[in-house]
């Protein structure tokens, strides 16, 4: 081979590397997309929230591209396991029951539920209409995003006890408060972190804390090793950042 023909061959290798160096894979991360303040469309119409910047902080990080998608909660494990969306960011509690269908990696926050009732003004003070205790008495309508640890705890817990209440199912949290505010529903359970960003400029108050313990982790296909261990090193790094104390005190801290 002369040297002109070396040099012809080095740059047609050199543009395939380049090409290749520059596909970066692409993943598609399935959200809920009224879960604040973890995951939700602002309105500019763009994907935000604690996870969703956390999950673009890792791929920048990692060097692959993400790609969000909103999809319904309650369809958001099948997609995942039928290959429509490669993972899950977006505030998910790992549990037993999830675990036979999902890999989770390490777990990155925790939360409790929160009961959240309408309030009231007496002389001019704001009071909760109803206790924690009154709020699931016997009779009363209780709003739950469908799909969700609130209504498998609700269910175990007081329904499973025997007492009478009816679990009214929503698509997402935000319509139960609606409801909650016109009084179509008595109370409303949820994540702790979301009741406080719902609530926000609204006559709603969380009137107790039910202490679950949950704990978040971002879900991938089973089969899904090499991702898995991407996102886990991603968190491991992204954690030791500045970056991630910001996104807690930005979007998780109260007050």
């Amino acid at each position: 081979m002369n040297r002109r023909s070396m040099l012809c061959w080095m740059a047609v290798l050199g543009l395939t590397f380049g090409c290749a160096a520059g596909d970066a894979v692409r993943y598609v991360d399935g959200i809920d997309a009224a879960f604040p303040p973890f995951s939700f469309i602002d309105e500019t119409g763009t994907p935000t929230g604690f996870d969703v910047e956390v999950i673009r902080w890792i791929a920048a990080e990692m060097g692959f591209e993400v790609e969000i998608v909103p999809i319904d909660w309650d369809a958001i494990v099948p997609t995942l396991i039928t290959g429509n969306i490669d993972l899950i960011a977006s505030g998910m509690t790992i549990t037993a029951a999830r675990q036979e269908r999902v890999a989770f990696t390490d777990p990155y926050w925790s939360i409790d539920l929160a009961v959240v009732v309408r309030q009231t003004e007496i002389e001019g003070e704001p009071v909760p209409e109803l206790t924690l205790f009154g709020a699931v008495q016997p009779g009363r309508k209780i709003g739950v995003q469908r799909g969700t640890t609130s209504q498998d705890w609700l269910e175990a817990n007081v329904i499973g006890a025997g007492i009478d209440i009816e679990l009214v199912l929503y698509e997402n949290f935000l319509l139960a408060l609606e409801d909650l505010l016109i009084g179509r529903i008595d109370s409303a359970v949820m994540d702790g972190p979301t009741a406080r960003t719902g609530i926000e400029d609204r006559p709603l108050t969380i009137v107790g804390t039910i202490c679950t313990g949950e704990i978040y982790g971002y879900a991938v296909r089973k089969d899904d090793a090499e991702l898995l261990a991407l996102l886990n090193e991603g968190l491991r790094r992204i954690q030791a950042t500045d970056t991630w104390d910001e996104l807690v005190t930005r979007w998780l801290v109260e007050g």
